[in-house]
């Protein structure tokens, strides 16, 4: 599996075929790709996920291509957000950005595109028609993983691994989790613990559930307390992949590279 100009073309010649619908491909290197790797993943269909809705937090230009329109948008991962009405303009832009960061570091933010000759560096792209234009959304991508995190540097670390220890994928990243089945029953036992009834809950989410304890849970709460306490930890697994963090200093990296890409 490859992430080439060939991917974007073919992402943008789908929603050509279908412009309602949106498509993208997972990344190609273990930890942030797909789930295997030795075939093109493409995945798509007729939803608006939670990404497309984020809005450009700050724009940039990209002096070779002025009919494309580029900005880093307001989420918890590191996305750069394409806009034009050409479509060879919008291939060639996308690429640009992809070998760019395929070959870029930043040891401040602990990004780093090789080690030895092992590459760390790719995109996650999602592709979709806002009217007549055509919008593509790089995901920034690094799997690199250090002795701290040997799962991986930015991958769901350790403490919220209770309740995703997975991959990170295309349709995740867009904002709709896709948990283990575990949770099923799992969280069964969490939602006894909380209304203090016999449960076998596992340790591993003693920690977790211990900070959900409050008065006030009942029989006719208690699942929604779950819910969005299992919402924020997803979005801790998105901060946790999120190349550039989103503070002070992560942002000012992320300026960094897209300043670099003139």
């Amino acid at each position: 599996m490859q992430i080439t100009p060939q991917t974007f073309s073919n992402l943008l010649e789908l929603i050509t075929l279908f412009p309602e619908y949106m498509v993208g491909s997972n990344a190609d290197l273990p930890i942030v790709g797909g789930s295997m790797l030795s075939h093109d993943h493409y995945q798509g269909g007729l939803h608006t996920f939670a990404m497309a809705k984020a809005p450009i937090e700050r724009r940039f230009d990209l002096d070779a291509f002025p009919e494309v329109s580029a900005g880093i948008v307001k989420w918890p991962m590191s996305v750069i957000r394409l806009t034009s009405a050409h479509r060879d303009q919008l291939i060639q832009a996308a690429t640009m950005i992809h070998n760019h960061w395929q070959q870029y570091s930043d040891e401040t933010a602990d990004v780093r595109a090789f080690t030895d000759a092992t590459p760390h560096h790719t995109v996650t792209p999602i592709a979709r028609r806002v009217g007549d234009d055509y919008q593509i959304d790089l995901v920034l991508r690094d799997n690199q993983t250090s002795a701290e995190f040997p799962d991986g540097i930015f991958h769901p670390h350790p403490d919220v691994q209770h309740i995703k220890k997975e991959n990170i994928g295309l349709i995740e990243v867009m904002g709709l989790a896709i948990l283990p089945a575990r949770l099923q029953t799992e969280l069964q036992e969490v939602r006894h613990f909380l209304l203090s009834e016999p449960n076998q809950m596992l340790a591993m989410h003693r920690p977790w559930a211990e900070s959900l304890q409050r008065p006030g849970i009942t029989a006719d709460n208690v699942d929604q307390v779950i819910d969005a306490a299992v919402g924020q930890v997803f979005l801790r697994v998105l901060e946790d992949a999120g190349v550039f963090k989103r503070n002070d200093v992560g942002q000012a990296a992320f300026d960094r590279f897209t300043q670099s890409l003139n």
